[in-house]
């Protein structure tokens, strides 16, 4: 008779269940991770393992931010699309805007929050101003916030219009338009309730086709996507080109470098990763004191 079957049953099934934990321990908790460890450093697979990592700093999977102490852009880097992740390309804060096509009026005053639109018309100025082409968009103001009446009428959402106001332009800025439909279009006082005006966007005379794409004034899902589309990288070429003193075909060169296609060949669209365009302008074209 053996000592295990002298012992209480009770005691037996401890016993193998600790011989289980010991062996899932080696197996799943030693084994395994060495095992996908070692599998990882297989020619092919160690830059994905390792983050692709860049020479300078950061991961060519992950945006960053190309600005300088003041929060401006840096005129001899591509810039990345828009970030909503933290502060911008924070991975420990990936997330959305969570706005969508119905946010267009701003809340106004010192803890204010813009509106997708604003955003949208904000960042097409900025950009246009930095490349130097027409950032207006439809539906945006020339001083880049949403074109949106709310307009008051006689018989609540119908009728004759009795009073207009500019929703996304705080008093004292001139509304965007004198008069709609015959009122004067008054300027928004923050903190005052419009809710019961009918909000009216305004088209504009701005392209049906804007200069400015569209990854350069939205966010992605995630916020932390390096990638921008080849319009985008188009723009800002010749910027970056006399910024380092380069010609604009030696930089379309590095572009097509960094652009991947689409996946399987037909999922998604060409991208351009801006992280890694810029860390090959760097290095093949450094700044001095950069």
């Amino acid at each position: 008779m053996t000592f295990l079957s002298r012992m209480p049953s009770w005691v037996g099934h401890h016993v193998a269940a600790i011989r289980v934990v010991v062996v899932l321990t080696v197996v799943l908790g030693l084994a395994y991770p060495l095992g996908m460890t070692a599998l990882a450093q297989v020619p092919g697979l160690r830059a994905q393992a390792h983050g692709s990592e860049l020479a300078g700093g950061g991961s060519k999977l992950i945006g960053q931010s190309f600005l300088d102490k003041k929060g401006a852009p840096i005129p001899y880097y591509f810039q990345p699309r828009p970030s909503d992740a933290g502060t911008g390309y924070d991975a420990s804060a990936s997330a959305a805007g969570n706005l969508g096509p119905e946010s267009t009026v701003d809340v106004l005053g010192p803890d204010g929050k813009q509106s997708l639109l604003t955003q949208v018309c904000a960042r097409s100025r900025a950009v246009g101003e930095l490349e130097h082409v027409d950032g207006s968009r439809p539906y945006c103001t020339a001083d880049g916030v949403g074109a949106v009446l709310g307009v008051f009428r006689d018989g609540g959402t119908t009728g004759r219009a009795t009073r207009v106001v500019s929703l996304d332009q705080a008093c004292p800025a001139r509304p965007f338009i004198a008069a709609y439909e015959g009122v004067a279009v008054e300027c928004a006082e923050p903190g005052t309730d419009y809710g019961k005006a009918v909000v009216t966007p305004v088209r504009g005379d701005a392209p049906a086709h804007p200069e400015v794409p569209a990854d350069a004034v939205t966010a992605s899902a995630s916020g932390l996507d390096p990638q921008i589309s080849p319009a985008y990288a188009k723009l800002q070429t010749p910027r970056v080109a006399r910024e380092r003193g380069m010609s604009e075909a030696a930089v379309r060169r590095l572009i097509a470098q960094s652009t991947s296609g689409r996946g399987l060949g037909f999922l998604g669209e060409p991208a351009v990763n801006v992280v890694e365009l810029n860390a090959a302008l760097d290095r093949t074209h450094p700044m001095k004191g950069a």
